[in-house]
């Protein structure tokens, strides 16, 4: 079955030409089935999967249908972060620009007055967030009776951060003839209650309602303890090698914590804040679009709307708060077509979290261990439970969530090594062999070939010398599973 071009669905033969120059050939399915509705100038409501085409699904009939020739704002698009506003404003610049179109951005963080000297200018587009335009709205900058379109993109996301109540005053204050559009990946109570309060005969476009994340990513989950969630987290990046990766943190504390320690660990890493100016957050974002940095840690709200290319892996350091959290973060990879990772990581007690994610989304949501420098379903760790190696088998378990057991050589007793050196070990009794006649060669023998062995075991022969090997062996003990940089750092009052 052969696609629709663009020119078969409505758009114009310059704006298809524009697309092509950027490789763009073929409309995406909400593209074919969202553009011919708008340019009827229906009311629309799209649920789709994030990173399926939405943006110019809605822009490109937008950009058809404002004439350059009248002086004012005509179409209006509004988005919950300013990332994502700017990202639609680029976007707006690249495809309607040879065609006159003026567009601007009006956003939150931004000089206000700047802003005001823009809107003088007549532009034809305008791009920003519900709480910079509804404030000029009220300052009588930002004129709407001659707007007809307005577009709410991530509506559900826009609620849960600007309120209802800004979304819906800038929609009263258009005309009531005026087109109103909203697409989301998720469609909640509060889009509803608009749609059906705001809508004419709205068409409703979703795109396979049953999948609500794209059918190229993959969803994994791995276990850990709460104190090991960090090592785990530099395993599973160092696992998966991707070009780039974007870290989820609930807590906006906790992350400057965790892009500390990552830079610590030998992964470059930067954080991204929600309420950081808009100067330090596009700085950060054009250093790691640019590479300079391979890890991305953010919130939800820090990360929404980010469309970042060769974005191959999304970490949850902890789990989503919903099932809509998870389909946003997820929606970061995976982007038109490509294959995309998502890992959430969680402790014994948040499984059942991500059986509700996978129940509810209708997904195929695995658990992985890492384990043996690989990341192993079910029925790999089954068959390494079973008899699948001799580590395994010996300690009858695989660990869930951390390092596979590890077994290192026979570590010498002290006791034994008293007994060489002259202590007070005791002797075997007479006519039975001591233990160096039992293993087929001395205890000192095997010690004096190993560096550093034959010295301590000497030392060990006074109080002193039982001591220091006793506190040897309680801090390898204590290390045992820690990561490498804990090992070696220096205890407090060492060296005083």
């Amino acid at each position: 079955m052969n696609k629709a071009s663009f020119a078969a669905i409505g758009i114009q033969e310059d704006l298809a030409a524009r697309l092509s120059e950027f490789g763009i050939t073929e409309p995406s399915p909400v593209q074919e089935q969202t553009i011919p509705l708008l340019l009827e100038g229906r009311d629309v409501l799209a649920a789709s999967q994030t990173g399926t085409g939405k943006t110019l699904a809605y822009l490109l009939p937008l950009l058809q249908g404002i004439n350059p020739d009248q002086k004012s704002v005509q179409k209006i698009v509004l988005a919950p972060t300013q990332e994502l506003a700017m990202q639609i404003l680029r976007e707006a610049e690249r495809y309607g620009e040879h065609r006159g179109i003026r567009a601007i951005g009006l956003i939150g963080g931004a000089a206000i007055k700047r802003q005001i000297d823009k809107l003088r200018e007549h532009p034809h587009l305008v791009v920003g967030t519900p709480g910079r335009v509804r404030e000029l709205i009220g300052l009588r900058k930002l004129k709407m009776h001659e707007v007809t379109t307005i577009i709410l993109d991530e509506a559900d996301q826009m609620f849960q951060l600007s309120g209802a109540g800004e979304v819906t005053k800038i929609v009263s204050s258009a005309l009531r003839t005026r087109q109103l559009v909203m697409l989301s990946a998720t469609i909640g109570p509060e889009t509803r209650l608009l749609a059906n309060r705001e809508m004419k005969n709205p068409a409703e476009v979703g795109i396979d309602p049953g999948m609500m994340t794209a059918a190229s990513l993959e969803h994994h989950y791995v276990v850990a303890e709460e104190r090991n969630k960090l090592d785990m987290l530099r395993r599973v990046i160092r696992h998966y090698k991707p070009e780039r990766a974007l870290v989820f943190v609930n807590a906006t504390d906790d992350i400057a914590e965790v892009t500390a320690k990552l830079n610590h660990l030998g992964l470059p890493a930067a954080a991204l804040y929600g309420d950081a100016d808009k100067v330090t957050r596009s700085n950060v974002l054009a250093r790691f679009k640019g590479g300079k940095f391979k890890v991305l840690v953010a919130s939800d709200v820090a990360a929404r709307g980010l469309d970042i290319e060769n974005l191959t892996l999304v970490v949850s350091f902890d789990p989503a708060f919903d099932s809509e959290h998870y389909v946003h973060r997820a929606g970061r990879t995976g982007r038109m077509g490509k294959r995309g990772m998502s890992v959430t990581i969680v402790t014994e007690q948040q499984t059942f979290i991500m059986r509700k994610f996978a129940r509810e989304l209708d997904i195929q949501l695995d658990e992985r261990a890492m384990a043996f420098g690989k990341a192993l379903a079910d029925s790999e760790r089954s068959e390494l439970r079973s008899g699948g190696g001799g580590n395994a088998r010996r300690e009858g378990a695989l660990p869930r969530g951390g390092e596979a057991p590890r077994t290192g050589k026979p570590q010498v007793r002290s006791e034994a090594a008293g007994t060489a050196a002259g202590g007070s070990g005791g002797a075997a009794p007479a006519g039975q062999p001591g233990p160096a006649a039992a293993s087929g060669e001395g205890t000192v023998r095997r010690e004096q070939h190993r560096p550093g062995i034959a010295a301590s075991t000497r030392s060990a022969a006074g109080p002193a010398g039982k001591a220091r090997s006793q506190a040897e062996r309680d801090k390898n003990r204590k290390n045992k599973g820690a990561p490498k940089w804990l090992k070696n750092k220096t205890p407090r009052g060492d060296g005083q």
